[in-house]
């Protein structure tokens, strides 16, 4: 399970038996979960958050998109 990043009590990764999947990060923290579907930025999912703690989560991946874009696509060429 890769973690791209950690930020304000937050970990973005994703898993790695997941590789047929379309491009999405799983943001984990602060006693929640939530799967975010990338580039669109829709949430497949969400428990455990408040609103605040999801708007700061997609804050955050809105600002780091490019670089989960990269790991994936990276990460997948290799699992091929």
């Amino acid at each position: 399970m890769p973690t791209i990043l950690i930020k304000d009590g937050f970990r973005f990764h994703f898993y790695t038996n997941e590789r047929n999947e379309p491009p999405h990060i799983h943001i984990t923290g602060k006693g929640g979960e939530m799967k975010v579907w990338i580039p669109s930025l829709v949430v497949e999912f969400s428990y455990g958050l408040s609103p605040g703690e999801q708007r700061n989560a997609m804050g955050i991946t809105r600002q780091n998109i490019k670089l989960f874009m990269e790991k994936w696509n990276e990460f997948a060429s290799k699992k091929n």
